[in-house]
């Protein structure tokens, strides 16, 4: 096989499970992909844990299911991407130490105090462009160091989850500037590790790995590794980039005035900036991009898709998601014909996706999921509706801050389960009020990531290069104006619900 057909393998490392695809860069064309499925543990309410081992052995039995599909083992470059903010911890023979805590865990507020006090809230901003938050990971290095002091003694190295891939993939300890840029330990500005945040927080600075651009290879598939898995050996493995950096690298979102609206577990609006613009309130996050020389701004928050698997899980309950499967139907899709049948604001019942605490635009890791204003007359198309609806506004929220900050919106990308749902892109465009659009590209991160590494391996100049290559608008979804305006009532109401309970959610 020619390099020209020779394919990129794209990895990412998600919340619920690995994905590895495999693209043809003469076309952009996904050739083949594959899930592998691994468990979250939650052990007291606000933790959030997982196994680094559960991701490898779920990346080894993606990749293997993806070649096997395709057919060949002729891989020109490997990308990484994956979950960011979770905490690695390696001893001296590289073994991890304990479960990881991840994105998600709220348990290190004292430590995001203690961090403040210590830095200062706008020094800590001038440095990391970020304030102190429980979804990053130095405040989780710092827990750890107080509440398990032994497993941190014997650590040797930190590394984010994608990372840890790249370290059983090539035996590097290497990680790249997206990534980094939300640990709280990296001066995003700079594009490098911050000495004054490490010494403020008496971190040594030998814990962490070497830190490259998102495209720049970072090192090769050890034979070993490469047996097991069924690649080349030395295939080249690139920087990657983290799970938001990467998606917005697959839908597109290299150039300003483009941003993506990205509904996974998490829910992101991402925007491209040429420069490292900062909210002095820390409610959005500013991190380097994917592109090099480039930076991005997002608003998070932190229960999107994950709100709707848990109505998925805990609501809807088996016995329907089984009848959904035996009839060969997806059960979301299921759960969004439903949906339908209730009208736009739900007759009043809004949800509030707080169910892990809140990042944007109210860093409050106290906030809990609320349905407010239901009534007997409600039935469970309404409850469905109104989770959909409910990340909506949450998202909307995100946006509005980024208007708010003089970033340019010139055009507004779907991806994830939003992107792919036509009601959730409908409710989108309606709670936006604007249009929004989706891409052929529908793998985001694992996509990203494949793209980064053409561009890695050579077969592209540059990001936004190898974005125009593969990359194109599909659809356009414009908002309907009758419902934009039961939106915009429904979104002055959630919001207000969020100001009146939040004296109460710590006491929930």
């Amino acid at each position: 096989m020619s390099q020209a057909t020779q394919l990129l393998l794209g990895i990412d490392v998600g919340t619920t499970g690995a994905r590895a695809i495999l693209v043809d860069p003469a076309d952009g064309r996904v050739v083949a992909g594959a899930t592998r499925e691994y468990p979250l543990h939650t052990p007291k309410p606000l933790w959030a844990e997982q196994d680094a081992n559960d991701w490898w052995r779920g990346v080894v039995g993606a990749v293997q299911d993806a070649l096997k599909a395709a057919g060949t083992r002729d891989v020109l470059a490997v990308g990484l991407s994956g979950q960011m903010h979770g905490v690695v911890l390696l001893d001296e023979a590289g073994e991890p130490l304990g479960r990881s805590l991840i994105w998600c865990d709220g348990r290190s507020q004292e430590q995001c105090d203690a961090i403040t006090s210590r830095v200062g809230a706008a020094r800590l901003i001038e440095l990391t462009s970020n304030p102190a938050l429980v979804g990053f990971s130095a405040p989780k290095l710092l827990w750890v160091r107080q509440h398990d002091p032994r497993q941190f003694e014997r650590t040797r190295t930190f590394l984010l989850p994608k990372d840890f891939i790249r370290f059983r993939l090539t035996g590097e300890r290497a990680s790249e500037v997206s990534d980094a840029s939300g640990t709280l330990l990296f001066d995003v500005g700079r594009r490098e590790w911050s000495r004054e945040m490490l010494s403020a927080l008496d971190l040594d600075p030998s814990l962490l790995p070497t830190v490259h651009e998102s495209p720049v290879v970072s090192g090769r598939v050890r034979p070993d590794v490469a047996a097991e898995l069924g690649l080349p050996a030395g295939t080249p493995v690139v920087g990657g980039g983290g799970d938001q950096a990467a998606g917005a690298v697959g839908n597109g979102i290299v150039r300003r005035g483009l941003v993506s609206s990205t509904i996974g577990s998490s829910g992101v609006v991402f925007a491209h900036s040429d420069a490292p613009a900062r909210d002095p309130g820390g409610r959005v996050h500013t991190f380097c991009h994917a592109v090099p020389g480039a930076w991005h701004v997002m608003g998070v928050t932190q229960g999107a898709g994950l709100s709707l698997r848990w109505f998925r899980d805990e609501v809807v309950g088996p016995l329907e998601r089984q009848a959904a499967e035996a009839a060969g139907r997806d059960v979301y899709d299921a759960m969004a014909e439903s949906a339908q049948a209730a009208p736009a604001g739900c007759d009043g019942l809004v949800f509030l996706p707080y169910l892990m605490g809140e990042r944007t635009p109210h860093l409050d890791p106290h906030a809990r999921g609320v349905w407010f204003g239901l009534t007997a007359a409600h039935r469970r198309a309404h409850l469905t509706r109104s989770v959909m609806e409910g990340v909506a506004y949450s998202l909307r929220d995100c946006l509005d801050i980024l208007v708010e900050m003089g970033v340019p919106v010139d055009e507004i990308r779907a991806s994830g389960g939003g992107g792919r749902s036509p009601l959730w892109r409908q409710i989108q465009a309606d709670v936006f009020g604007r249009t929004v659009l989706t891409v052929n590209a529908a793998e985001g991160p694992a996509y990203g990531a494949a793209l980064l590494a053409g561009v890695g391996a050579g077969r592209w100049g540059s990001v936004p290069e190898a974005c125009d290559a593969t990359i194109s608008v599909t659809s356009r979804v414009e908002p309907e104006r009758s419902r934009a305006e039961v939106y915009a009532r429904g979104h002055e109401t959630y919001r207000d619900l969020y100001a009146r309970l939040k004296t109460a959610f710590p006491r929930a």
